[in-house]
């Protein structure tokens, strides 16, 4: 078999993509239908416990990740029907810098790695800046899928690259991060989600919040859809991140739902479920409040 023919075979295994309008009136229907009994105080406090609180910018320095991991441990405990977030999202400059400074339980470190956000660096600087973010304390890893090999459909390229970082991952859970508001489409961001979820990422994310839109709920309605049929094809989980601009608790509450009505709600906790962001956390206290 060709490696053309095999990466079609494997599309080909999924369901057919829907049209931006269609799926447009699908996400329309099921935020108007559910979007009122989804938007609780319980499934707010879900959602905070679900948070990648995350900085990104080049003006972060030691001192000011330094004191976001100091504002997640003073968290711990001043809410008790609240959980606290699932995890600090940083450079791997910073991962060593969180590690030292975390204290609260339960909160994973992850970093962002493999040339972020664009991906346009060597294999080689992708596996060592991996391996070296998970040296230094790094639980997982959010890498951004090669567009660049998207693009010009070099599908063998591109699979070989998240296999290889994957490895380097050695414990530590690999997101990969489609870009979709590069993709574009539905049928370029379902082809994406099928490609990362044969290369082994344990999440498929949507964004990285540089240079391009953000998360939209048709693009996490598709990748939702491809992470359903390849549970029934492998019967392997793999987790959905929405990122991207995501800042109040109604945006939240409408991803939740798409999630909850397409993949159900085995997939509506921090293992399969996680919302990127830096300013979410304060909007949904304030609404439990």
């Amino acid at each position: 078999m060709s490696e053309t023919n095999k990466y079609e075979n494997a599309f080909e295994r999924f369901e057919p993509t829907f049209t931006e309008g269609k799926t447009s009136d699908i996400v329309n229907a099921l935020i108007y239908k559910h979007f009122n009994a989804n938007f609780t105080p319980d499934v707010l406090k879900l959602i905070h416990g679900c948070i990648d609180l995350t900085s990104l910018t080049s003006l972060d320095t030691h001192n000011s990740i330094w004191q976001m991991a100091e504002r997640v441990n003073d968290y711990e405990g001043t809410h008790p029907d609240v959980p606290n977030v699932a995890a600090i999202c940083v450079y791997p400059l910073f991962v060593d810098t969180v590690k030292q400074a975390l204290t609260a339980q339960d909160v994973k470190i992850a970093s962002v790695s493999g040339g972020f956000p664009s991906s346009q660096t060597f294999i080689e600087v992708k596996i060592a800046e991996t391996a070296m973010a998970v040296m230094q304390g790094a639980d997982e890893i959010d890498t951004v899928l090669n567009l660049g090999y998207f693009m010009e459909e070099n599908y063998e390229s591109l699979t070989e690259e998240i296999q290889e970082i994957k490895e380097s991952c050695r414990g530590a859970q690999l997101k990969v991060i489609l870009e979709t508001g590069a993709l574009a489409t539905t049928y370029n961001i379902q082809k994406a989600s099928v490609l990362a979820v044969y290369s082994g990422a344990d999440f498929i994310k949507t964004s990285t919040g540089k240079g391009y839109p953000g998360a939209t709920l048709e693009a996490v309605y598709t990748m939702c859809r491809v992470i359903k049929n390849y549970h029934s094809i492998a019967n392997r989980k793999v987790g959905i991140k929405v990122s991207g601009g995501v800042r109040t608790a109604e945006e939240a509450v409408k991803y939740y739902t798409i999630v909850k009505e397409v993949l159900g709600k085995e997939w509506l906790n921090k293992d399969c479920f996680r919302i990127g962001a830096s300013s979410l956390t304060d909007d949904i206290l304030k609404r439990l409040k």
